[in-house]
């Protein structure tokens, strides 16, 4: 029997459709933290890229969805639905404060995306990389996204490390001159 990366055919394609269900799910919640995170900065400096972020995270659900109808993978709703009630519920998350919204979520939102970007990232290098033996994948597309993760990561970074120094103190220059993002 042929390998199937040798013929251009998807190895285990049922474990991809978990895979891939699993990332649209998580592009989901992303998209739905994102917009919550846009109200809390209507009107600063963050609103715009955050807005820019949110455009970008459509754009690449619909990537994902695309590929996966491809691949003829189906998705998974219950997935989808149960990250946008996931989402909903961590909003009660304990935070030091019952009544009010503690700045600790500002940082603790800040490092939940910017940590979920890079697993994302992670999930295009993957689709990237079986793209070059699967015609139906565009593996040009998924370099694009790549690039296009490695960028909101470094502003997250910068913006997490930002909102670090305002709930904690400390120089947030001084953490990105040592850090590598």
């Amino acid at each position: 029997m042929p390998d199937p990366s040798a013929t251009g055919a998807v190895r285990n394609p049922e474990l991809l459709a978990i895979y891939c269900n699993d990332h649209l799910a998580a592009a989901t919640g992303g998209i739905e933290l994102v917009g919550r995170m846009i109200g809390r900065y209507r009107g600063t400096r963050f609103e715009g890229p955050m807005e820019s972020l949110l455009d970008e995270l459509r754009e690449e659900r619909a990537a994902l969805r695309t590929t996966m109808g491809a691949l003829g993978l189906p998705v998974r709703q219950y997935k989808l639905a149960a990250t946008w009630v996931a989402e909903k519920l961590s909003r009660g998350k304990l935070n030091g404060r019952l009544f009010s919204r503690s700045p600790l979520s500002d940082l603790v939102e800040f490092e939940f995306i910017a940590t979920a970007v890079l697993a994302k990232r992670a999930g295009f290098e993957t689709l990237r990389a079986l793209g070059e033996v699967d015609h139906r994948i565009d593996a040009g597309l998924f370099e694009r996204l790549i690039d296009q993760a490695d960028d909101q990561h470094t502003w997250l970074a910068e913006a997490r490390r930002e909102v670090a120094g305002q709930v904690f103190g400390g120089r947030s220059e001084a953490a990105s001159d040592a850090a590598d993002t």
